[in-house]
């Protein structure tokens, strides 16, 4: 750990300080859902839908199975105890409990209450629910899918842009849905006392939870509460769910009297929550000879599953970023995302980036292949410079900083000589191929277009009696460091030392709005507005104690200065709203002008060896380029960047979420398969810093930039190294084994096991790899 070695302004921010929560997750004093014990609590448990789509003839109690101590509620009960019945979100489609149709397998249909798990399990299947089938629709590209939100961006005139193209080439990318496999799985805690209702479990939104229990209820604000505990991660995946089943939970704790739990275990949190949405990209792209983009024609199509959940949110950022870093004069993107009988789909790390990046790095991969440029050189030509224009027609001051990423990349890789190893190790090597390759993207910091003006969150800081700081914020910690880079923003703004600032559990009774621990904008927005406060709160003290505010504070004159105004009576809390300092302009409805109030931009160098025989492919190398404004804690920036680029290896090879008749058919970490420590490769993290003048002490966003690029650029690198242009994700073993010989090619291992060889086990091969 590194310590400032000043206490004057600018003495942590840049620093690698220890991490607030660090020592008690790192003792087990940190207590999660899972470890509160609560005298007297039930245990809840949600009964769920078999079917993908039917009626619901009927719900019955088994007259053999002993129903006392056990409470059970349908959406038949809820009119009777005064509740509505629908989850508070963007549109009100999902209800808590379905009442005449279920529209996905694992929807829930009823929910019961017993002292014990196990015997809440037993009653469980003592309910026995009666359907009459539907037609289901599970796929998505049907003629009969209902969309739940179309978007249509369009700058210039794209058919003069393809009428002036010497070249078009078009492509269609297809892409699956991902679990989030957070650490720890869904749990809450609810208590109800008849006129107010309390929640406490593992979110990262707990407004989002505030307003859906208000809803649920008909209660105001202040007879709702709900508080955070420690999470264990979320992903996305605990932005929207949490208001299902904290919903489900103070159902329960109403309908009984008593405080009741829900923990999920891993099956059920699998199987029923959220996912990143599948779905498909098709492109059509106009290039003059020498490789400049003409013409951009995008057209989106995302699976929402059977409810809007956060669908249209995440559709808007697919499509806003589907033309990438890249300059184009003509551009027409589409975007569709539609209702299917599986499981809603929502958040998730990347928010539609991921998909959208996906088709189009892979898409100018094969333009290159086919004007015969060179990948990189083909990028280059193209890539946005600053005061040119995005997509939505918004002027970017930084964009630069692509080129510098991408040189950066390629540098630190070494690129050039990679490629020229590879090719002479393939041309030697009978059953192994290795390839490298390249992505460029960006990544919109904060909520798309007017979101944040809309939301205006509201955030502070507070003096306690002992002359300390506390930050006031509804944004949680879920492992990615909010607690420590919210102290490090007041005690640099304050010139104060570290420890005097802490951040305040997420607790809706106790912190203001700041908004969902979404869209990259915890530091880059919150941040600011947390800074704000703080110097708001300086200034006041100075003023108040008659100090000079421009000399920095000592502990001691600080702490004599919060005791004073304290002592005269005055308010502890000061709070700061959104003021939109970068002055976006956006034009909702022609979805134009300022997307973001900034960019941040990456590149992402992926290589890969590909076995020929098995057709498993191993990850040798990630190097990846992220400009991120500026670090306020650069460990944490680091693991930001290893973790997303990580999980997006997952999603390129082997997280592959199998859909049978609507439902997860492999729910458990046995067989949906995510990357371990074997499979985890070097990862060069290459942070820059271009200060955006609006973030705090220079910040952007940095949360969902490393999920973007790295699918591309690993399917890129297999393209490179065995001439096989992927075109879906994941690719696993089985999709390359089977492009293989529709392409026309013989299996080696045939040739291989007629040699009297046969393919070594994985774990030798692994082992002997690392050797």
């Amino acid at each position: 750990m590194s310590r400032p070695k000043s206490r004057k302004l600018g003495g942590v921010v840049g620093t690698n300080v220890r991490r607030k929560e660090a020592l008690d997750k790192l003792t087990g004093k940190a207590a999660y859902v899972a470890d509160l014990e609560v005298p007297g609590a039930l245990w809840g448990l949600t009964v769920r839908s078999t079917q993908a789509h039917a009626k619901i003839t009927s719900i019955r109690r088994d007259p053999s199975f002993d129903w006392s101590g056990v409470t059970v509620i349908t959406a038949a009960d809820l009119p009777g105890m005064g509740c509505g019945n629908v989850v508070q979100l963007i549109v009100d489609d999902q209800p808590f409990l379905a009442e005449d149709v279920v529209t996905h397998p694992e929807e829930a249909v009823a929910l019961i209450a017993a002292a014990t798990r196990e015997h809440a399990e037993e009653a469980a299947r003592h309910l026995k629910i009666d359907y009459e089938p539907l037609p289901p629709l599970f796929d998505a590209e049907s003629e009969d899918a209902v969309s739940f939100k179309d978007y249509l961006i369009e700058k210039g005139d794209v058919a003069k842009g393809f009428a002036s193209a010497d070249v078009i080439i078009d492509g269609t990318y297809r892409f699956g849905a991902q679990e989030q496999a957070y650490i720890e799985n869904n749990g809450v805690i609810a208590w109800h006392d008849g006129s107010s209702v309390t929640v406490r479990g593992s979110m990262q939104c707990p407004y989002y939870v505030h307003k859906a229990l208000k809803r649920l209820f008909d209660l105001g604000s202040t007879q709702v509460r709900v508080a955070q505990t420690v999470t264990g991660g979320g992903f996305g995946g605990k932005e929207e769910f949490p208001s299902l089943i904290a919903g489900h939970a103070s159902l329960l704790a109403k309908a009984t009297g008593k405080p009741v739990k829900i923990l999920y275990d891993r099956a059920e949190d699998m199987v029923a929550t959220t996912k990143r949405h599948p779905g498909r990209v098709k492109h059509r792209t106009g290039l003059t000879r020498d490789g400049k983009i003409v013409a951009m024609d995008i057209d989106v199509l995302l699976d929402g599953g059977a409810y809007a959940t956060l669908s249209a949110v995440v559709l808007s950022r697919a499509v806003i970023h589907s033309a990438g870093p890249y300059r184009c004069d003509h551009i027409r993107i589409k975007g569709k995302v539609v209702r299917t009988n599986t499981p809603p789909n929502g958040a998730f790390r990347g928010f539609g980036v991921p998909q959208s990046c996906f088709a189009l790095e892979r898409h100018l991969d094969v333009v290159a292949s086919k004007l015969r440029m060179d990948p990189v050189a083909f990028r280059r030509k193209n890539l946005l410079r600053d005061g040119e224009t995005t997509a939505t027609g918004q002027v970017v001051a930084d964009a630069g900083e692509s080129h510098k990423a991408l040189d950066q990349a390629l540098k630190q890789s070494d690129y050039a000589g990679k490629k020229k190893a590879f090719a002479a190790f393939n041309s030697t090597s009978r059953y192994t191929r290795r390839g490298i390759g390249v992505a460029s993207f960006l990544h919109g910091t904060g909520f798309t277009g007017g979101g944040e003006l809309y939301l205006m969150s509201e955030a502070g800081v507070a003096l306690t009696p002992e002359g300390t700081v506390v930050v006031l914020a509804a944004s949680t910690e879920i492992g990615q460091g909010t607690r420590t880079v919210f102290s490090q923003i007041v005690a640099d703004t304050l010139g104060l030392p570290y420890a005097l600032v802490d951040v305040a559990d997420p607790d809706t009774a106790n912190v203001p709005d700041s908004g969902p621990t979404v869209a990259s904008r915890t530091v880059a927005v919150v941040g600011r507005i947390v800074a704000d406060a703080a110097k708001n709160m300086g200034d006041a003290l100075a003023a108040h104690a008659g100090f000079d505010r421009a000399t920095p504070w000592s502990e001691a004159r600080f702490r004599a200065a919060a005791k004073k105004w304290l002592a005269d009576g005055k308010d502890s809390r000061f709070i700061a709203k959104f003021a939109n300092p970068s002055k976006q302009v956006w034009d909702e409805k022609a979805y134009r002008g300022d997307a973001y109030g900034a960019y941040a931009w990456a590149c992402l160098v992926a290589e890969v060896e590909v076995d020929l025989l098995t057709f498993e492919v191993t990850t040798l190398a990630l190097t990846s380029a992220q400009e991120i404004g500026k670090a306020i804690h650069p460990r944490l920036a680091e693991g930001q960047i290893e973790g997303g680029t990580t999980q997006a290896m997952g999603w390129a090879l082997m997280e592959d979420v199998v859909m049978k008749n609507g439902r997860m058919a492999n729910g458990s970490l046995t067989n949906y398969v995510i990357p371990t420590s074997m499979e985890t490769p070097p990862i060069r993290v290459i942070t820059l810093e271009r200060p955006y003048a609006h973030g705090p002490f220079g910040a952007k966003g940095i949360g969902e930039l490393p999920m973007d690029g790295g699918a591309p650029a690993i399917l890129n690198a297999i393209a490179d190294a065995i001439g096989l242009s992927m075109e879906r994700i994941p690719a696993t073993p089985e999709r390359l084994a089977a492009e293989w010989l529709a392409s026309g090619r013989k299996p080696l291992i045939d040739e291989r096991r007629d040699a009297g060889f046969a393919p070594p086990p994985r774990a030798a091969k692994s082992k002997a790899r690392r050797a």
